[in-house]
């Protein structure tokens, strides 16, 4: 940190915005902008040029992410702290920054004292996000990752046939329906209502068509 204070290379790819953060950055006698960038390409650049202590940047950029910003960034000037600025409220946003190695992530909805005390707080080597808030974040994606996974397995095992049997077998519809409606054989049908059972580990048509709902196999 200079003695003429923090340092701050502001990226986001809505001029407006920026324009906005440099008017607030430039009522805090200690924060001084020393850029602005509109990209991921832009901003390793000039964080490589101007060296700025704190860069406060957006998540969605019209050529990556911010993600992807910050870890190109920190590859040559591990020690910048990085705050992220967004109106992307995922988690999965959330989660990318945080493996980025952002120290804040701050909804643009935040008061302009609110970001120049993160930025400060940054400066120091605080990171503002809670520790419990980010392991329940991390338990919530591991286990959507683990459910896409059971998904993909179960997607994997059903023929496109059987996938169409299935989504028919949900709307209610019996057998001989199913039969009319794909133009296949009675006895066709059955055969593929057999598999499916067996391949969810089902006992019944309503529990084949219960699992299949909360593998997510239903949505088309």
């Amino acid at each position: 940190m200079s003695p003429d204070g923090i340092s701050v290379l502001l990226v986001d790819d809505h001029r407006v915005v920026l324009e906005g953060l440099e008017l607030l950055i430039g009522a805090n006698s200690d924060l001084h902008v020393v850029g602005s960038a509109a990209s991921v390409a832009e901003a390793v650049a000039l964080a490589r040029a101007s060296h700025p202590d704190v860069v406060v940047m957006d998540y969605r950029l019209g050529d990556g992410t911010g993600a992807d910003a910050a870890v190109a960034i920190r590859k040559v000037q591990p020690a910048i702290a990085i705050v992220f600025l967004s109106s992307d409220d995922s988690e999965e946003a959330l989660l990318a920054a945080v493996r980025a190695g952002a120290c804040a992530y701050l909804p643009k909805s935040k008061a302009g004292a609110e970001v120049a005390t993160a930025i400060r707080r940054a400066a120091d080597g605080e990171t503002l996000i809670p520790a419990g808030r980010l392991a329940s974040l991390v338990a919530r994606i591991h286990e959507r990752e683990r459910d896409q996974a059971e998904r993909d397995r179960l997607l994997e095992q059903l023929t496109p046939r059987e996938t169409e049997v299935l989504l028919l077998m949900a709307e209610g519809l019996d057998n001989h329906a199913i039969s009319e409606q794909l133009g296949i054989g009675f006895t066709t049908v059955r055969g593929h209502v057999q598999n499916i059972l067996e391949k969810l580990d089902a006992h019944s048509k309503l529990e084949a068509v219960a699992r299949a709902a909360r593998a997510g196999l239903l949505e088309r």
